[in-house]
């Protein structure tokens, strides 16, 4: 296990944490998202249409499969009760 001794408890904020105010710490989350941000490297313009071709295809197979599946458990459904047109 390897983590390192701050001399805080954990769950309780350091003292410069502590310190900050509500708008303090508003600034400091922007400063954080900001940075992580920095570190997005956006696909090139190959790898994004290879990303869309995936989705459409995932998409069309599924809406192939659920509409067999549809169709299969409708023609089940008739052949088990009937198709309702008998008279009572």
């Amino acid at each position: 296990m390897s983590h390192t001794v701050t001399g805080q408890t954990p769950g309780r904020p350091a003292d410069s944490d502590r310190r900050r105010g509500i708008f303090g710490r508003i600034w400091l989350f922007i400063r954080q998202v900001v940075g992580e941000l920095k570190k997005v490297v956006a696909p090139s313009r190959r790898e994004l249409v290879n990303y869309v071709l995936v989705v459409v295809v995932f998409v069309a197979f599924m809406m192939v499969l659920i509409s067999l599946l549809d169709l299969g458990f409708g023609q089940l459904a008739i052949w088990l009760f009937g198709n309702g047109d008998q008279p009572q």
